[in-house]
């Protein structure tokens, strides 16, 4: 995948127009069930939010009615983005890197919670929650969320590790009312944490909390392993650490121990009904999209 340019400079305009593309194609197809636009007129009564007024109708009719939209829930979400160093591979110019996808990928499911006026807030880890905005629906709240991951864009983040288990029980903690939980993550977490990682997901689940997973890796070099047959020295992105090797050396034990890796989150997540949802730099956004809306579809 290509990095966009626009990304850079526009990431609102291009997740809007992302998003609207992809809600054209709904609309032409059988998938049925998502819409974003309002169901019906009812006439306004005190104490209904004046932000579905429709302002058109009263002007014809100097009535005041409200939408009533379908899919109407009172949902609240939020999207927990892992901005640890290992999360700016692979630092190339010309793709994208597990951050960009993960910011690009949240700026969109954004613009469909802005469209259905659901509840959102953002939250930022590594180590430690270091970021977690107030939950709210306005027209305000949505900028200041989109503002907050263009800033994440191009940030150099050398030298930061990861502790998902402690972001993720830190994250059941502060979420009170149930939610929602977007997760943005590669889930690099330090050797033999394992078992914490897993409990940290279920404390998420305990808390009532309903919970997608997004794994992102560059699958070619991160699970195959596929480097040319020369020396290479490998360097930690978090930890700084430095290795040299032949790839061949390795690669067969690698691959298994990835592939063990994965099978045990996949497992753990199923276990804990959790929706583990493995993501290519690949991987097209749109598919991305379609796992957020079945998702919010079973929400109650």
């Amino acid at each position: 995948m290509i990095k966009p340019q626009p990304i850079f400079e526009n990431l609102e305009l291009l997740a809007r127009q992302t998003v609207e593309g992809y809600i054209i194609g709904l609309h032409k197809s059988p998938f049925h069930g998502f819409s974003v636009e309002f169901a019906e007129h009812r006439l306004y009564n005190q104490g209904d939010a004046l932000r579905h007024i429709d302002w058109r109708v009263y002007g014809r009719t100097d009535k005041l009615f409200v939408k009533r939209f379908e899919e109407e829930t009172n949902l609240r979400c939020c999207i927990a983005i892992d901005t640890s160093s290992s999360m700016h591979f692979p630092d190339k110019q010309e793709q994208l890197s597990k951050l960009d996808y993960s910011i690009f990928g949240a700026a969109c499911i954004i613009q469909l919670l802005k469209k259905q006026l659901d509840a959102t807030c953002l939250a930022f880890f590594d180590e430690h929650i270091r970021y977690l905005s107030e939950c709210r629906s306005s027209h305000t709240h949505y900028r200041m969320l989109m503002a907050k991951l263009e800033n994440e864009l191009g940030k150099n983040a050398a030298g930061i590790t990861t502790n998902a288990t402690n972001a993720l029980h830190e994250l059941a903690e502060k979420m009170h009312r149930r939610s929602l939980i977007v997760v943005f993550s590669d889930m690099v977490d330090a050797p033999g944490h394992e078992e914490a990682l897993f409990s940290a997901l279920q404390h998420l689940k305990y808390n009532k909390h309903e919970v997608i997973l997004f794994h992102l890796s560059e699958a070619a070099q991160e699970q195959r392993f596929e480097f040319e047959n020369r020396p290479y020295e490998f360097v930690d992105m978090e930890t700084g650490e430095k290795i040299k090797l032949q790839p061949q050396q390795v690669k067969e034990e690698y691959r298994a121990r990835i592939e063990q890796f994965l099978q045990n989150i996949k497992s753990r997540c199923h276990q804990y009904q959790i929706d583990y949802v493995p993501i290519d730099l690949t991987t097209s956004v749109e598919q991305l999209l379609h796992t957020y809306l079945v998702k919010r579809s079973k929400f109650a």
